[in-house]
């Protein structure tokens, strides 16, 4: 089941619906917890596609892919490599990625995003499942020239508009079978499935759960395949994975408010 936040044109009210043979049916309540159908229903052509959800949290892990399978280590890394984003880094499909003043391009890094759904504490990888509410796409921006030179990543991976999530989310996914692509300016950057991934999505939650309370709405960014390349303004960067949906974004340059005045 395919869930989703929007705007109906025209229209500032923000709602929530599924995705029908018939299109977009309006939901009422919680949809982590309890929420019911209405009688609502939109046309993809008539909506605003919105981010997803607002997350709790976003927390992400680096260097998570190898090229293919024969390049695994036998063993995971005792400590992975976790990073927070701000929540108001967020954006939706269809929104525009701002690089900063002062640098001309940022780094796209296409991502299977897992939405938390139940409270998660000290789970065993094999609870994790049950504890995810869905999947999403994710795009971790990053900027590279903020990486402080001792592996600090905060500002880099911060600025507003440096993680979009979307369309949906996706309740009925398979995990184990998943593919992670990205298209910049329609040319194929990144194709892996996450059979490639060092560290699993189970063990990476399992381990998260064991250092935090993990609630509903946190967002687990879950790692970028090899081939995550540098874009620019005027680019368009699609992050794909097949049963969630595209995840489309405009690059844009931000402008300096002060010198435009003059």
């Amino acid at each position: 089941m395919k869930f989703i936040r929007f705007k109906p044109k025209n229209n500032q009210t923000i709602l929530q619906g599924i995705i029908t043979d018939h299109g977009i049916q309006q939901i009422e309540g919680d949809m982590f917890t309890d929420w019911e159908l209405t009688e609502s229903i939109y046309s993809p052509d008539n909506i605003e596609f919105l981010k997803p959800l607002t997350p709790r949290h976003v927390i992400g892990i680096g260097a998570n892919y190898v090229a293919k399978p024969d390049d695994l280590p036998a063993e995971a890394p005792e400590l992975p490599v976790f990073f927070y984003k701000p929540v108001s880094s967020v954006v939706g499909s269809g929104k525009s990625i701002v690089i900063p003043q002062g640098i001309s391009e940022v780094k796209f890094e296409s991502e299977l995003a897992a939405v938390i759904g139940k409270t998660a504490s000290n789970l065993a990888e094999e609870e994790v499942t049950d504890h995810i509410f869905g999947y999403t796409v994710g795009n971790d921006v990053t900027a590279p020239h903020y990486f402080h030179e001792d592996g600090h990543w905060m500002v880099g991976k911060s600025f507003d508009t440096f993680t979009p999530l979307g369309p949906y989310i996706e309740t009925e996914f398979d995990l184990d079978n998943a593919h992670v692509e990205a298209y910049l300016n329609g040319e194929k950057k990144q194709d892996s499935p996450t059979a490639n991934m060092i560290v699993s999505i189970r063990k990476m939650i399992a381990y998260l759960s064991g250092v935090m309370t993990l609630e509903p709405g946190d967002v687990i960014l879950t790692g970028s395949p090899i081939g995550a390349e540098m874009m620019k303004a005027g680019d368009e960067i699609v992050c794909s994975i097949d049963g969630i949906g595209e995840l489309h974004n405009l690059v844009e340059q931000k402008v300096n408010v002060h010198l435009q005045q003059k």
